[in-house]
């Protein structure tokens, strides 16, 4: 037998060194790996989603509380249009309507917090530096759209509504149709002003780039105008170009998003 030279030597402790690196590498890119069980990730969700729930209720409940306040600040854009009761219990039925989509918007960040608690182990680390901004945007995008809907959107399609039929028809509504309309324009606004967040992570999963998503404006301008006859309960075309040139607007920040990003 041969004895070992100091070039094996030297050899074999660049390997472990390289090998040690690599399972270092690892460990930073896979935090908190623990394994679990299948039953325990069900278990793991069923806890989630029973918190979520919880806290959906509590937001419902304590909305409801306080639904008469909710509706005269809903009622506001109507500007002194008189509401009725067509139906008996037809208010009441309203009330749980709007403090059923109220408890959700209360109850969103604590339900975001669940689903983020229940994905985050599985994440690696770059995955959760990426994770922190594209939830707080899609948080603030959500709010802005509702508060661009209560605004601007709702606003310009009741006057365009009231100013249309004023010397024809006095202007009694039903106030499950008037909030059936304000509850749905809020919500499909809120959803249409998540483009940009579509964008980022789609650039992010390398399926489209700002190039692809720029040389498809055109579409873009069709899908905007469909998108707005399509969100919008009304058919009125302001509220529809309203809704079409905010769609726009968020699709050309979406790709400067995306560019600043390198995608």
């Amino acid at each position: 037998m041969t004895a070992p030279t100091e070039l094996d030597s030297a050899s074999s402790n660049s390997s472990t060194a390289s090998l040690g690196a690599a399972d270092d590498s690892v460990n930073e890119d896979l935090i908190d790996d623990v394994e679990m069980s299948l039953f325990d990730h069900l278990e793991e969700l069923r806890m989630r989603i029973f918190y979520a729930l919880i806290a959906v209720i509590g937001g419902i409940i304590g909305c409801f509380v306080f639904v008469n306040k909710i509706v005269s600040v809903l009622e506001v854009p109507a500007q002194g249009v008189k509401f009725l009761q067509l139906s008996p219990g037809e208010y009441f039925f309203v009330s749980i309507k709007v403090a059923a989509y109220s408890g959700l918007v209360v109850a969103s960040p604590f339900v975001l917090f669940q689903i983020i608690q229940f994905v985050l182990p599985g994440l690696t680390r770059k995955e959760r530096r990426l994770l922190a901004p594209i939830v707080f945007g899609s948080s603030i995008l959500f709010l802005g759209g509702l508060v661009f809907a209560y605004i601007a959107l709702i606003p310009a399609a009741l006057n365009f509504f009231i100013s249309y039929g004023a010397d024809v028809v006095e202007q009694l509504w039903s106030i499950d149709k008037y909030f059936e309309f304000v509850l749905l324009l809020l919500f499909s606004t809120g959803l249409a002003f998540q483009i940009p967040v579509i964008q980022v992570l789609l650039g992010l999963l390398g399926i489209v780039n700002s190039d692809q998503m720029i040389k498809g404006w055109r579409y873009v301008v069709l899908g905007g105008a469909v998108l707005g006859a399509v969100l919008t309960p009304s058919t009125d075309p302001v509220t529809q170009s309203l809704l079409a040139g905010a769609v726009l607007a968020l699709y050309f920040g979406g790709i400067g998003m995306t560019k600043l990003i390198g995608k």
